[in-house]
């Protein structure tokens, strides 16, 4: 299958050292959207030091795999992190709406179309700005459930974004606007306070959760917790000192009267 010229939909993930999940995610992703609206998946490599980018690669090569010709590779030359990640796919990525997702496979493409159906349920391209996925039952270890729990707790107190989950790596932001947000380490994780703030509406849809079943997670509780206290701070201050103008006109330019009628 060809890629198309402009996708509707731009699948973005980061991925840093998950090789064994790579040709079983794409595999998904085939099964869930190849008979829906067109799409391409995005992935950076975050500067894995495993098979991640050969796994890729090969999928790219066959004309046989699913989604062939859908998949493009970005590789950093060094780790970044997950919110640089997502702006280079962001930047590359042809599609009207983006899709983040984790390279892990705990986020199921199968809620990808109950996403878009949200969107457009909430007003579509020009009023809604994220549609963020919420778990319905976690599926991680304790102490990321914990962590999690805790960091969204204060996010709630602080920026009142109205998301309960907003850790959920599966969500849908049409490119404009992801690429209009400030960008910083770590803004992954307040993409509906941060699209919230330019006056865009908030949709929230329930997603499944699942267990990671190859490779090894990269968070831990203090780098949820304590790292995530200073992006959350940042993007409290952005928040605070943000205007909106209300409606914009363009005021045009009086005739010349020295013109004759």
């Amino acid at each position: 299958m060809s890629q198309p010229e402009q996708p509707w939909i731009s699948l973005v993930i980061p991925a840093l050292n998950e090789a064994e999940n790579i040709a079983p995610l794409v595999q998904e992703i085939a099964a869930a959207l190849d008979s829906g609206p067109s799409y391409e998946i995005v992935f950076v490599d975050d500067g894995s030091d495993d098979a991640t980018a050969a796994e890729i690669e090969t999928l790219m090569a066959d004309s046989e795999a699913p989604a062939a010709g859908r998949v493009r590779l970005l590789r950093h030359q060094r780790r970044a992190g997950k919110s640089a990640a997502l702006l280079t796919a962001a930047e590359a990525a042809r599609g009207t709406l983006l899709v983040t997702m984790d390279a892990d496979r705990q986020n199921d493409p199968l809620d990808v179309p109950a996403l878009l159906a949200a969107f457009e349920a909430g007003g579509g391209l020009g009023t809604v700005g994220v549609v963020a996925g919420q778990r319905r039952k976690r599926r991680d270890t304790v102490v990321k459930r914990l962590s999690s729990r805790t960091a969204n707790a204060v996010r709630k107190s602080m920026l009142r974004d109205k998301t309960r989950d907003t850790g959920c790596g599966l969500k849908l932001i049409p490119r404009a606007v992801f690429l209009k947000l400030p960008q910083f380490e770590g803004m992954h994780r307040f993409l509906p306070a941060l699209a919230a703030r330019l006056g865009y509406t908030i949709a929230l849809q329930e997603v499944n959760d699942r267990l990671r079943t190859a490779g090894i997670s990269k968070y831990g509780f203090w780098n949820r917790l304590w790292v995530g206290i200073g992006d959350m701070l940042a993007t409290w201050w952005l928040i605070r000192r943000h205007r909106l103008p209300g409606e914009v006109t363009e005021v045009e330019a009086p005739a010349d009267k020295g013109q004759s009628s």
